[in-house]
């Protein structure tokens, strides 16, 4: 192994061995490998930086061999470290990975409950308080994690649907698949279809502005929903709106946003869409809830607390200075000042507008998972969690304490991206988290979790560590931080199991050795994509079903790839090259894509999963390729399979398309059939061509479990 300077940075000046050392008494690495035969060292600047986003001076040699002495002392010296985690279940129970103690010293245990207990108790599951206090009086506490040794396995296999809500527009939508269309579609494809699940994109609350950032990864909070999703209709105070003049105005103008999109070809027109909802529930908002209504109001806002009024409070003010909380007068860029609260008190009006949306929306999210339980779901609604937030939104003011100020979550160089990349979110601060128990964190989990049968969680591996870019370099410039997945992944084990749910990790692309197997031992299950399922150590041939791991959910394509019937016919290969993305000449891309898909089908005949064009309804050759491909995905052993439901009316288009902004309307694409014909709702439940795709995992499923 040969170690190497960072690519692009040949004269990037190496850190000393005091550098190094005190990077990695914090957690930052000092290298990295992008493949097993090679080391690539981070340069001193990337880890000077990452230190300095972790309040540790180095800025002159004598200040790191301070930070470094300060740092060994406080490691040597401490009884505790922030945070303790114990697996219960296991021996022994107590809080075992303590450091070495001092003999007598004795450890006191204060429970979520309220409870006193001894270490040797069998403590229930939760975050507590232990305190340590040693012969000489030094005393020590720590928050103590303890959570189930692991997530229980799903007994049965299932299989269910994966879309992204906005493309889903039903007969009722104003422009944009809704909460409405989700209830609807969970109802159907569980009573119908004997579906298990609906995954969906991230429903976090977007940030506001026109045009705003159609993505659903980079949100403004990931703690409170975006109430762009809301079913006006299904509001009970919309039917008693007293002017009815401006509803009718406003279901007119919805039906002009749905027709521009499903009959004119339009593309979906998010910030129009907000603005007329907008326009609605300003009008619902006047209306007084009933006794009941206004009761659970009430509890919603003594359960959120401060966490929704900071959230809220950001919004009012956005409405005011604009949605970049870095460019507010410095006294409202915290959120804990005399300005703020003078602000939110002349807001107060605007905060309990936003406060009543979030709740609005969080209720027609229980409803949708409600419905789909109901129709017999055994998971339901499989919810997204992004793996951060926009650095001018909401969680990024009110959390900032917990944020590394000056930095952006990204990716190192690698085979497919030479020069990496920078994702714009700011990542969290490990020592913060541990210090104050992972309290955002658990919190955040425990939202999502009050209405998810399962949560998919983007980029699962940052919850080991993550590419720290410094703001202003190039994403070659970074450097791995650490963060502790032991807690992390206690933390998530322990609130899912809570909600008894599921946790699906998105573990594809480069992984760090070890990842896969220590979220499978603590029961997530990972995700496995067909087209990247080879055998990589072997003859690098598609991997056939057996070899395939248990533990994961299976799909054919996810909402950054090519829809199956463009894979099928290279059709994807054309798109690239048609907005300049291809790296290497159009005919060698297009030969190798070509063989790559002959390789699959050759495969799928071999196994006799290729069952001609004899369908019920006429199958042709590509619906009878696609059916394979989910054949085959029922011939693993997963645990989950998916459908990505636009391949079950031949859409041929992707709904992101990495390394475009503009250039391709990434997050604004209806459901369209081989045509580019907008597909509704209505239209997907009584097509045949989708139930024939449903049966082929339907009429099958029982014999693989």
């Amino acid at each position: 192994m040969t170690a190497q300077r960072p690519a692009g940075t040949p004269d990037q000046e190496l850190p000393s061995d005091d550098l190094s050392r005190l990077a990695e008494l914090h957690g930052v690495a000092t290298s990295y490998q992008p493949s097993a035969d090679r080391t690539v060292t981070a340069s001193a600047p990337a880890l000077t930086l990452a230190l300095a986003a972790l309040d540790v001076d180095t800025g002159t040699p004598a200040a790191v061999r301070a930070a470094l002495t300060a740092r060994e002392r406080q490691l040597r010296e401490r009884l505790l470290p922030p945070t303790v985690v114990c697996w219960s279940g296991t021996e022994p129970e107590a809080p075992a990975p303590l450091p070495s103690l001092p003999a007598g010293t004795r450890l006191h245990i204060e429970t979520e409950q309220g409870e006193t207990r001894a270490a040797a108790d069998r403590l229930p599951p939760g975050v507590h308080r232990l305190t340590a206090t040693a012969p000489d009086g030094r005393t020590a506490t720590s928050h103590l994690v303890v959570a189930p040794p692991r997530l229980p396995t799903p007994t049965a296999r299932s299989y269910g649907l994966l879309v992204q809500l906005y493309s889903l527009l039903s007969r009722r939508s104003w422009g944009m698949g809704d909460l409405g269309d989700l209830a609807e579609l969970a109802a159907w494809a569980g009573r119908a279809l004997g579906a298990g699940f609906v995954q969906v994109n991230p429903l976090h609350a977007a940030v506001p502005g026109a045009p705003t950032d159609p993505s659903p990864y980079r949100p403004s909070s990931r703690r409170f929903p975006d109430p762009v999703h809301l079913r006006v209709e299904d509001v009970p105070e919309f039917a008693h709106v007293e002017d009815r003049e401006r509803v009718r105005g406003l279901l007119e103008r919805a039906g002009r946003l749905r027709e521009a999109v499903l009959e004119k070809g339009e593309l979906i027109d998010r910030d129009a869409v907000w603005e007329a909802k907008r326009e609605a529930l300003e009008l619902v908002r006047e209306v007084p809830l009933g006794p009941g209504r206004s009761a659970a109001y009430a509890d919603f806002l003594a359960r959120e607390g401060r966490a929704l009024e900071d959230h809220a409070t950001w919004c009012a003010l956005a409405e005011v200075h604009g949605s970049d909380w870095l460019r507010w007068p410095e006294g409202l860029r915290d959120p804990r000042s005399p300005e703020t609260a003078r602000a939110r008190g002349q807001l107060m009006d605007r905060v309990d507008f936003h406060c009543r949306l979030a709740w609005l929306t969080d209720t027609q999210l229980t409803a949708a998972q409600r419905a789909a339980r109901e129709a017999g779901m055994p998971v339901g609604i499989v919810h997204d969690l992004a793996v951060g937030v926009h650095p001018g939104g909401a969680d990024a003011w009110a959390q900032q304490d917990y944020f590394a100020a000056g930095m952006s979550v990204g990716a190192p160089p690698d085979a497919f991206n030479a020069r990496g990349q920078d994702w714009g979110l700011p990542p969290w601060r490990p020592d913060r988290l541990a210090e104050s128990g992972y309290t955002p964190y658990r919190r955040l989990l425990r939202a999502l979790f009050r209405y998810a049968g399962a949560l998919r969680i983007d980029h699962v591996m940052g919850l080991f560590r993550l590419w720290w870019v410094p703001q202003g370099q190039a994403p070659t410039e970074g450097t791995y931080v650490r963060y502790d997945a032991e807690a992390m992944l206690a933390i998530l084990v322990l609130e899912a199991s809570r909600a008894g749910a599921v946790v699906i990790g998105e573990d594809l692309g480069t992984v760090e050795p070890g990842v896969r197997e220590t979220l499978r031992s603590r029961g997530v299950l990972g995700t496995s994509v067909l087209w990247f399922e080879r055998d990589w150590d072997g003859d690098g041939r598609p991997l056939p079903p057996e070899s395939w791991r248990a533990d994961c959910l299976a799909t054919a394509t996810t909402h950054d790839l090519p829809p199956t019937a463009a894979r099928l016919t290279g059709e994807h290969i054309e798109l690239r090259d048609s907005l300049g993305l291809l790296t290497r000449p159009l005919e060698q891309e297009r030969a190798d894509a070509a063989a790559d898909t002959r390789e699959w089908l050759e495969l799928l005949s071999r196994l006799g999963l290729l069952h001609g064009t004899g369908g019920g309804h006429g199958t042709g050759e590509e619906e009878a390729e696609i059916q394979a491909v989910h054949r085959f995905l029922l011939h693993t052993p997963a645990r989950m399979v998916g459908i990505w439901l636009p391949d079950g009316v031949g859409d041929r288009r992707p709904q992101n398309l990495p390394g475009t902004w503009d250039q391709y309307p990434n997050w604004r694409l209806p459901i369209a059939d081989a045509e580019g014909r907008a597909v509704t709702l209505e239209e997907l439940a009584a097509s045949p061509r989708v139930r024939a795709l449903v049966e082929v995992l339907r009429g099958d499923a029982g014999r693989h479990f």
